[in-house]
């Protein structure tokens, strides 16, 4: 108990989010990586982002879901540096990753409703979200 309180940004707790989902049915594949730095290349939220904090945060990650009470520390680390106004975002984010390989499994699925019950996001809000990762997932 004597480590230092990890401090996270608000950027953090987005791509901590992303990658926990990823890793969430232990297994990271690479179209979920390819997505993960599209997402933080591309999307406005991640303008300023150091990259160099990329490691760090998914190393944070996966060290968290190797501790006993690591998913409660995950999500409270979440909570405390995402201001409310992103958390449909976290959630969109969330689903996009999850949905870039073309398969949901069970772990994804069950790590999805995980985060809308911490975020406390909407069942509406949360139908409309999926859908639309659905959408731009969808392939030929």
């Amino acid at each position: 108990m004597s480590e230092t309180p990890h401090v996270m940004t608000a950027q953090d707790a987005l791509l901590a989010i992303m990658v926990a989902v990823s890793a969430s049915d232990e297994d990271v594949r690479t179209a979920e990586l390819v997505a993960i730095q599209r997402i933080v290349n591309h999307l406005p939220v991640f303008a300023d982002y150091d990259a160099d904090r990329f490691l760090r945060v998914s190393q944070l990650v996966f060290d968290l879901f190797e501790e006993e009470d690591g998913l409660d520390a995950l999500f409270g680390l979440v909570q405390e540096s995402l201001p409310e106004k992103l958390f449909e975002t976290a959630y969109a984010l969330a689903c996009d990753v999850a949905a870039a390989d073309g398969m949901l499994y069970e772990q994804e699925l069950q790590f999805l409703q995980e985060i809308r019950d911490e975020l406390a996001i909407d069942r509406l809000h949360a139908a409309a979200i999926e859908r639309g990762a659905r959408a731009r997932h969808m392939t030929i």
